[in-house]
């Protein structure tokens, strides 16, 4: 069992020594190369490319998807489940958010990300699911490697929680995940109709209504010697469905056909990805998807990724109607979201995939 630590600290002999933010420690005048405590060995032969236009990820037309006619709309369902099949990842452009309160959500977090490093104490917390939580790394007490990232988590939905400061991050917040919440509710929409059922099969079976939404801030900033660091190494996500924003700095890199693919948005769009929960309603038929953020030397890279889950007691299980049109037998035991995301941050997690642990 790891001890029990906060996010900014770990176990030492018995006592607890802070971990600095990595954003305190990339900006020591000192810093020349990459401590050993964060030097992370990537392999030579997995390096990403975004000029190869065979790697691009799809790009969805929102638009079409919801004010469409009906054959423009069937034809971005059709997209929408061969880019779940082929990719796991998607651009959605023509969304509707404007593009102003996505750079002022980006602003928000930068200021926060600004704020003394004694202000930001109070949100230090070790609960995974404590409404409002920042921190370093990802989980100081039981990874190998530290990562080059501090980051901030608060839970949207199905309670609205947000930071008394820094000023205006609590109203660009409320707006924010409104919105992407109900960009979230069409994409999720389109994958059961992609699926062959009624729009709204997914969200009735995973509890949409009282889901889990998360905006999670990352703050990456430039790396004296970025090969040897990682913002967050390969993973997949948790929840159904994640839309994700950055700033001019990209670094998210997506793993198709064996290859590391470094993911070019355009300007405005949302970067989707589906995540574990849907892999196990489809049987394996839509894939979560590895990917990882890599960092640069040049500038900070800040994203948010606001994943959105089922209600945290609902289980997700293999569709039955999918099952019985594939002839398929299920291949993963049920466990409630909540007992997925802890195994998710447990040291179990580190030996095998999440997925593996629920495969039959």
């Amino acid at each position: 069992m790891a001890p029990a630590v906060t996010s900014l600290t770990e176990a030492s002999n018995g006592h607890e020594t802070e971990v600095a933010s990595i954003k305190r420690l990339a900006a020591s005048a000192a810093l020349s190369s990459v401590p050993s405590e964060y030097t992370y060995t990537k392999n030579p032969n997995e390096q990403g490319d975004a000029n190869d236009p065979e790697h691009s990820i799809p790009t969805i037309d929102f638009a079409l998807l919801t004010s469409g006619s009906p054959d423009q709309r069937a034809k971005v369902i059709e997209e929408l489940g061969r880019a779940c099949e082929e990719w796991g990842f998607f651009q959605v452009t023509n969304h509707g958010v404007p593009e102003r309160l996505m750079k002022s959500m980006i602003d928000a977090c930068h200021r926060f990300f600004d704020l003394p490093e004694e202000e930001k104490k109070e949100f230090q917390t070790k609960n995974l699911l404590d409404p409002i939580r920042c921190g370093t790394s990802a989980n100081v007490a039981i990874e190998k490697v530290r990562l080059w990232r501090d980051f901030l988590k608060v839970i949207a939905h199905p309670e609205f929680n947000s930071l008394y400061k820094p000023a205006g991050y609590s109203e660009v917040s409320l707006e924010y995940s409104k919105r992407t919440r109900e960009v979230a509710t069409e994409i999720l929409k389109g994958i059961s109709e992609s699926l062959g059922l009624e729009a709204d099969y997914i969200a009735k079976a995973m509890n949409w209504n009282r889901g889990l939404q998360i905006l999670a801030a990352n703050y990456y900033p430039a790396c004296p010697q970025p090969d040897k660091a990682i913002g967050i190494p390969p993973h997949t996500d948790h929840g159904l469905v994640t839309l994700l924003i950055q700033n001019e700095m990209g670094g998210l890199e997506v793993k198709h056909k064996d290859q590391w693919v470094l993911v070019n948005a355009t300007p405005g769009a949302f970067i989707v990805n589906i995540g574990d929960q849907i892999q196990i309603l489809t049987n394996d038929n839509y894939k979560s998807i590895w990917h990882r953020a890599v960092v640069n030397n040049k500038a900070t890279r800040i994203s948010i990724a606001v994943p959105h889950g089922p209600s945290l007691d609902t289980p997700a299980l293999p569709i039955p109607e999918l099952l019985e049109r594939e002839g398929q037998a299920p291949k993963y035991v049920g466990m409630t979201y909540e007992k997925f995301m802890e195994l998710q941050a447990s040291p179990a997690a580190l030996t095998k995939p999440c997925l593996d642990h629920l495969r039959i």
